[in-house]
């Protein structure tokens, strides 16, 4: 599998503290946890809508593709704003792995 998720979060964190003028991913993180969350859920918002319009319109399966790279890119930030690694994702949905998704919910 590609470590691009890696590479996308060792270069998000590398932008903190860069120039906000000069840099999206500074100038996100400059604005600190909510705003992140804000955006995150944007483009969230603007997946789903393609998403429907690719099942019930026969949407642009282009388009659904930028929208998901969006996410996931907005998904780093915030979390780096937030101070959640990667890792700390990932150790999680190992932690779930083999567990169904009733049985992990209820456990909640």
């Amino acid at each position: 599998m590609s470590d691009i998720l890696h590479r996308l979060a060792a270069t998000i964190a590398a932008r903190r503290g860069n120039d906000p003028a000069t840099s999206h991913t500074a100038a996100m993180l400059a604005k600190g946890p909510a705003k992140c969350a804000g955006k995150f859920g944007e483009e969230a918002v603007e997946a789903i809508i393609e998403a429907v319009r690719l099942n019930d319109v026969g949407g642009d399966r282009a388009a659904l593709t930028r929208e998901a790279a969006d996410v996931l890119y907005h998904l780093m930030v915030m979390l780096e704003a937030s101070g959640v690694t990667l890792e700390d994702v990932l150790a999680e949905l190992e932690r779930r792995e083999g567990t169904s998704g009733i049985a992990e919910k209820a456990s909640r």
